[in-house]
């Protein structure tokens, strides 16, 4: 079984070496990540400039009524808070754990077992990568390893991509000035 977590592993690599559009990148992982596993769904979240809220960035398997059940807000969900301070978290049935904020999205979701894993740039946090299954389970150590090694990818290239695009936004505003300064 390891076998095919490393080869979805170099899959989920290769996606991020295929793109510099980021909405892509992280659908790709998403859905990459929620086959692997044999997961319904998965989702990669991202922190707000505030922290306060987690914002969604990526999903695969999940319906829209779903993700507009209301804001993700790290204060009123005890397992993000969790996860943003680094910690791997699983819940065996979100319906019934209290640090899920949502239980009765989930339930009418057809969502059970979760696992989520923090993004993780230069030691803090910048949001998480989860995946739901429709059916209560425990996720195996290889899981758990898989999810956090597509954590590390993923956090990689959102970094990335938000330099690059920092770095054509900088480009684009030398440009306008010499184009100026030659114009005058």
């Amino acid at each position: 079984m390891a076998q095919d977590y490393f080869r979805a592993l170099r899959d989920v690599a290769l996606v991020i070496n295929s793109s510099l559009e980021p909405k892509d990148v992280l659908h790709k992982i998403t859905e990459q990540t929620a086959v692997t596993m044999g997961c319904k769904a998965s989702t990669i979240r991202l922190l707000d400039s505030t922290g306060r809220f987690l914002l969604p960035s990526a999903a695969f398997g999940l319906s829209n009524t779903y993700m507009r059940k209301g804001p993700v807000e790290v204060k009123r969900s005890g397992m993000d808070s969790e996860v943003l301070a680094g910690k791997t978290i699983h819940l065996k049935d979100a319906t019934a754990d209290g640090r899920f904020q949502y239980p009765e999205s989930a339930k009418a979701e057809g969502l059970v077992s979760v696992l989520s894993a923090p993004l993780m740039a230069d030691g803090k946090a910048i949001g998480l990568i989860r995946v739901y299954s429709d059916v209560e389970r425990e996720f195996t150590p290889d899981e758990q390893t898989f999810m956090e090694a597509v954590a590390a990818v993923s956090a990689l290239a959102i970094e990335n991509a938000r330099l690059h695009e920092a770095l054509r936004n900088n480009y684009e505003l030398m440009a306008k000035h010499a184009y100026s300064v030659y114009e005058d």
